[in-house]
């Protein structure tokens, strides 16, 4: 099945940091391309895998599952590992609990961790139906493309499966779960306007993790995919400084977080 247009997998050589992008749910690379392209530009070595079933149609998703997901982001970063001396995670919506499982996996492996707009719950209220509904409805309209930014689309699916919502759900149980086990410095972005992700899932992930050094940023000019909208330059700037600075490219210091909740921790 041929690709959509923009959502080809990407792919830099570079020094020995690394940084494993992870997109989103009925998304694909497209999302945090810019974002991966400006860590190759810094000479960072990047991975920005596609996920399985994503990028071409949305029935193509109906066969997959998050262990499918999981398993290609996994693999990416032993890649990554075995060529790199300091290694990040990092992800957009589902791409950030992913990034969080890695984290809460692989240990000392990962340096650190940067999510924007983490997902970890379902929220819509038919959500505990999913068990029975995907055997009687196939999808519902699709959740890309919540762009505040009018010349800046997102490439998606406009049908969410259903099966694969169900599996969705299931992971987000899992990582939920797993939070206490992610110990690395984190960077968490949240965009206070976001029609896909409420900012409690942002919280929540803040309010479980074991991580010492936490910076919670506010993206306030943005909607749900803010690596494409009005703050993108931000979260390059300040995920590439946190990695500078976990990586041994800078300075450690304390910082609260900019907005409204503060964060003890360090890092940038």
């Amino acid at each position: 099945m041929p690709l959509l247009p923009g959502a080809e997998p990407f792919r830099h050589d570079g020094g020995d940091v690394g940084v494993l992008l992870c997109h989103g749910f009925t998304g694909s690379p497209q999302s945090v391309r810019p974002w991966a392209e400006h860590l190759a530009d810094r000479g960072m070595t990047v991975s920005l895998p596609l996920l399985p079933g994503h990028g071409t149609r949305w029935e193509d998703m109906q066969t997959t599952t998050w262990q499918d997901w999981y398993a290609e982001v996994d693999r990416a970063l032993r890649e990554l590992t075995e060529r790199c001396r300091h290694v990040f995670v990092c992800g957009l919506s589902m791409g950030g609990a992913l990034a969080l499982r890695l984290a809460a996996r692989h240990g000392d492996a990962v340096s650190g961790v940067v999510v924007v707009n983490p997902a970890i719950r379902v929220h819509d209220a038919a959500a505990p139906l999913l068990p029975v509904l995907r055997h009687l409805v196939r999808s519902v309209k699709g959740i890309t493309n919540d762009v505040a930014r009018p010349d800046a689309p997102e490439i998606g699916y406009d049908r969410t499966p259903l099966h694969a919502a169900h599996s969705l759900r299931r992971f987000f149980q899992l990582v939920d779960g797993e939070l206490p086990r992610v110990t690395q410095p984190l960077l968490v972005m949240t965009s206070p306007q976001d029609h896909v992700v409420p900012p409690s899932d942002s919280e929540r992930v803040l309010g479980r993790v074991s991580s010492s050094q936490v910076r919670h940023v506010l993206l306030e000019r943005s909607y749900h995919v803010a690596t494409l909208d009005h703050d993108a330059g931000k979260i390059f700037a300040d995920s590439e400084a946190f990695i500078a600075r976990h990586s041994g490219g800078g300075a450690p210091s304390r910082v609260g977080a900019d907005g409204a909740r503060g964060v003890a921790g360090g890092g940038s």
